[in-house]
């Protein structure tokens, strides 16, 4: 069976595979194109960048620090909600009676040609804050219940390719090197399952007891190889992870005794869920949202740290400014953004906030930042698998860089 080259895959779901790199105005491309009238030379220029992408990326896993940032496109590509889906879940299609009453009352435009749901939730919740309207607050309620359900019954019988894929690759870092942290602001369990489905292990913030709590401290704890004998040393245990959901999960329930335990299947009621609303930046203040967020902020400060952001649209102020910040001020960071409309989010065309076009020109400015225009599943496939060289085949390598290729 010929083997399928990367090329292979042309396109993502808004355009072309291709990348760019800092100091650079220009996109290398990551598919072979028909239309070139030297295809010879095509061939050869897009391996050149495929080669190019795959040292750089390989370089970047093995930075002394690795962290993930990941957001409902990761989600996406095992088929999870849009916050269109989300919208039409919530309110209807078309409104139903009660969302048409509630947009009235807080003067909302239910025919606007973009709906956002976030915004529809962010004015239900500031005129719940002066008035105690028993339909606004039952429509709030509603909301939540039809988001909870969307974001948990999507998996079942779900294939994980992508995320099973994306971990197996990254868990295989050096043991010596920092673990591995993901932090996600989704609420689904793709990670969780994925892991589990391939054998790693996650640290995630909870008790290795049942009922499983939430204590920051279990971030601080990490699971080591024992001894056969007293004379051996332990070592560390491979396939381990850090994975903090910084907007809670579709498992996570408040107790009356104020605690944060695992739960199958919470009502809307308990569901520790920052739910997509504006006031999700005050809700980040407050447990267990606030280690999580403190560990993220914590994070992108140390020296030596690769910063991969994928399925994330920057429209989280609380979440993108700490990375528009830790460019500017932490010299030893590295950022790579992979999104499936990358290209076009920094030319404007869809530009769903500021964020895309400040990093787009610290990046030409010089700043270590590479965009792939690829989607989360697309992206997986470009990620390099750690243990791909022997140490003979690295030892050559390196060897041909340093004599330019001869």
């Amino acid at each position: 069976m010929a083997r399928t080259t990367p090329a292979a895959r042309v396109t993502t779901s808004a355009g072309q595979l291709k990348y760019k790199a800092p100091s650079s105005a220009e996109w290398r491309n990551l598919f072979v194109d028909a239309k070139a009238e030297n295809q010879e030379l095509e061939n050869k220029n897009v391996k050149a960048s495929f080669e190019a992408l795959k040292d750089s990326l390989l370089t970047s896993l093995q930075m002394q620090n690795l962290i993930i940032l990941t957001g409902c496109g990761t989600s996406r590509s095992a088929g999870g909600p849009t916050m269109l889906d989300l919208w039409k879940a919530a309110i209807g299609t078309p409104p139903s009676e009660i969302a048409v009453q509630v947009a009235g009352t807080i003067k909302y435009d239910l025919a606007t040609p973009a709906p956002n749901i976030e915004d529809f939730l962010s004015r239900c919740d500031a005129y719940l804050q002066i008035e105690d309207d028993l339909a606004v607050k039952g429509l709030v309620e509603h909301s939540k219940k039809e988001i909870l359900e969307k974001c948990s019954s999507f998996l079942e019988n779900k294939e994980l390719d992508g995320h099973k894929t994306f971990l197996h690759r990254l868990s295989r870092r050096r043991v010596r090197d920092s673990r591995l942290k993901i932090f996600s602001t989704n609420y689904d369990l793709c990670f969780e399952r994925a892991a589990g489905e391939i054998g790693l292990v996650v640290i995630d913030g909870f008790s290795f007891t049942q009922p499983r709590f939430f204590d920051p401290r279990f971030f601080c704890y990490d699971i080591v190889r024992r001894p056969r004998s007293s004379e051996d040393q332990g070592s560390y245990l491979e396939g381990v992870f850090l994975l903090y959901k910084l907007h809670g999960s579709v498992n996570w329930a408040h107790t009356p005794e104020g605690r944060v335990v695992e739960k199958q299947n919470p009502e809307p009621s308990e569901a520790c869920l920052t739910y997509p609303a504006k006031g999700k930046y005050q809700q980040s203040f407050l447990q267990p949202n606030l280690e999580m967020v403190s560990q993220y902020f914590a994070a992108l400060r140390e020296p030596n740290t690769c910063l991969i952001v994928t399925g994330f649209g920057f429209n989280d102020d609380h979440l993108a400014e700490p990375i528009l910040s830790a460019v500017r001020s932490n010299p030893h960071l590295r950022l790579i953004i992979a999104d499936y409309a990358a290209e076009d989010f920094i030319n404007g065309k869809s530009g769903p906030s500021r964020y895309w076009k400040e990093l787009a020109d610290l990046s030409r400015e010089g700043e270590d930042i590479w965009f792939i225009n690829a989607s989360f599943s697309d992206f997986t496939k470009l990620v390099p698998d750690l243990k791909s060289l022997s140490p003979a085949d690295k030892l050559m390598k390196d060897i041909k860089n340093i004599t330019g290729g001869r």
